[in-house]
């Protein structure tokens, strides 16, 4: 094809891009590079009999005219990137000399808030991925070796999870472990202690949203994967049958190679919303035990006074910048074996 007519054919799909992906990424990063004007203060000084006495207000007028003059903010280059809620180059430099050991650095470093919400992301990302991928794809076995007349229900009943809204899911499941709910409850009869709750402990409640990313993401997974066994060619699987291989090996050898491309595809879906989580601690309140870098920004875009663009922006991007490095070695492989099958 001609390099004019492909432009033609083109050209719509990337102006799409620029105006929705590029042209919004192009104004965090500006608006990153800015902080919040300082309120102006007025000092006032009254005197009377019995003395003088000086009073401090908030000059609401000059404040307001100075953010309407400015309103990207005061400048302030990548110092947002490095100062204490984000990057931390200087504390993390500090607890560095100050540890004694590196669990000890580890300590302080969890401190920190970026990089308490980054250990936690990365957690959820590294956890809840592999399971959802494996456990998809034993679901799907399991339904497409069901007889036809239970195999409708089934998968029904299996896609229940992603029908329901993530942040309705969550406060359920947030009800259901209280002291009150049937979780709760029931394990605290269990193990004949009144006290025992699965909000009180950091790691409950880490297993519990790992557990909950787990039920909410697995459908997804299924579903793709149901799909892919419907299109594993007959002819193969009954030479494999004829040639003595048992249901273990034909799954290893004949059908994992055939899905590996829907591996991929879930693979690369699942590490861009995993690492995005924020609904779960929503709806779990559990930001005192786990935040995520989706989390901070909504701290800090939920002020109602003083709104932290600059530093949402930083956020933003930083994570922007952590699901490409998690992607890149995905695209890596894709790209090889685009070219070797094109070579």
């Amino acid at each position: 094809m001609p390099h004019r007519t492909f432009l033609k054919f083109m050209w719509p799909s990337l102006l799409v891009m620029f105006l929705l992906i590029a042209l919004p990424i192009v104004s965090v990063f500006v608006q990153s590079l800015y902080v919040e004007h300082e309120q102006i203060v007025l000092e006032t000084e009254n005197c009377g009999p019995f003395g003088c006495k000086t009073t401090v207000a908030v000059d609401r007028e000059a404040t307001d005219k100075l953010r309407e003059e400015e309103p990207l903010g005061r400048f302030n280059g990548t110092d947002t990137y490095t100062n204490r809620s984000h990057l931390a180059f200087q504390e993390l430099g500090e607890a560095w000399d100050a540890s004694s050991s590196m669990g000890d650095f580890v300590d302080r470093m969890m401190n920190l808030p970026f990089y308490k919400a980054l250990v936690f992301t990365l957690a959820y990302t590294f956890i809840v991925t592999p399971l959802v991928i494996v456990l998809g794809l034993v679901v799907a076995l399991c339904v497409n070796a069901l007889p036809k007349l239970v195999k409708g229900p089934t998968i029904f009943l299996s896609l229940l999870p992603m029908i329901v809204t993530p942040l309705i899911g969550s406060l359920i499941l947030f009800w259901m472990i209280d002291a009150d709910g049937v979780i709760g409850a029931t394990l605290q009869i269990w193990f004949d202690d009144d006290s025992l709750s699965l909000k009180a402990s950091p790691t409950l409640t880490w297993i519990t949203l790992f557990i909950y990313g787990i039920w909410s993401s697995v459908p997804f997974s299924f579903i793709v994967f149901y799909a892919g066994l419907q299109t594993v060619p007959t002819d193969t699987l009954e030479a494999s049958m004829i040639d003595g291989a048992s249901r273990w090996e034909t799954i290893r050898f004949v059908v994992i190679p055939h899905m590996a491309p829907l591996v991929t595809f879930v693979a690369l879906m699942q590490l861009m919303d995993n690492f995005r989580v924020f609904e779960p601690i929503v709806g779990f309140a559990a930001e005192a035990h786990a935040t995520s870098l989706s989390w901070l920004i909504y701290n800090d875009l939920r002020g109602t006074d003083s709104q932290l663009f600059g530093s949402a922006a930083s956020t933003s991007m930083l994570t922007i910048l952590g699901v490409a490095i998690l992607l890149m070695p995905v695209f890596i492989r894709t790209w090889r074996d685009f070219n070797r099958k094109s070579a």
